[in-house]
């Protein structure tokens, strides 16, 4: 393991990680525990008890978070030529077909979302090994595959994400950077938990929200308290 250098143990000192904390106050500890110098994501981790195995019991959807994630993504389009003009006055930064097809072929993956047309989807559904495992697969769930592409590109650049429970039953997402204050990463955190709540599959029994942590790029997770978020 790393050695710890004085700033970072000063830091760690600051926080009780046996403690669970308010959304508002983890948020201040994951800001006064981050010593990296660059803006640092801040990651949420919400432990479910769903049996991701079962089909329904797959937990998946969107959000749109109310301060963004203080990032904007790069969002290519790839739609025909009479939506190209549309996609561009969007705020989408690459937009285009069978050159961009061509180019993700052959390796090009300069890119954090893909939105594409049904029209479009069987030569895109071509590339699913090169984007299937990165995570870039156009999906109609998702909302990135669609007839009105401007609407997909503009949510997007709004701070709309998409998540999934991956097989060990957690949902990691970055909802936010730590110059973001406590509050409006607290904002962000709360209508991601929401959505989640909503999200709930009819077959899963027992406690649904097992345990949720708070975390930075580089910092330790801190506990967040269930019973500190409304409409839960």
């Amino acid at each position: 393991m790393a050695r710890l250098t004085k700033s970072q143990k000063a830091a760690l000192e600051k926080a009780d990680f046996d403690k669970e904390y308010s959304l508002v106050d983890a948020a201040s500890v994951v800001k006064d525990i981050t010593t990296t110098k660059f803006d640092a994501s801040v990651d949420i981790d919400i432990r479910l008890g769903v049996d991701p195995r079962k089909a329904d019991q797959m937990v998946r959807g969107v959000v749109t978070l109310p301060n963004g994630i203080g990032k904007s993504k790069k969002v290519l389009v790839l739609c025909t030529p009479d939506k190209e003009q549309e996609a561009k006055d969007a705020g989408a930064d690459h937009v285009g077909l069978d050159e961009y097809i061509e180019k993700m072929q052959g390796g090009w993956l300069d890119i954090d979302v893909i939105v594409t047309m049904p029209s479009v989807m069987a030569k895109v559904g071509k590339l699913g090994r090169v984007l299937g495992p990165r995570g870039l697969m156009p999906n109609p769930k998702s909302g990135t595959v669609t007839q009105d592409v401007a609407k997909a590109v503009k949510e997007i650049k709004l701070g709309k994400i998409d998540f999934k429970v991956d097989k060990f039953g957690i949902i990691h997402a970055s909802i936010g950077r730590v110059s973001f204050s406590p509050e409006k990463i607290a904002e962000n955190a709360t209508e991601f938990i929401q959505t989640v709540s909503k999200l709930k599959p009819a077959s899963a029994k027992g406690t649904y929200f097992k345990s949720m942590h708070l975390s930075s790029t580089m910092s330790k997770a801190v506990q967040i308290d269930k019973n500190s978020i409304s409409g839960l």
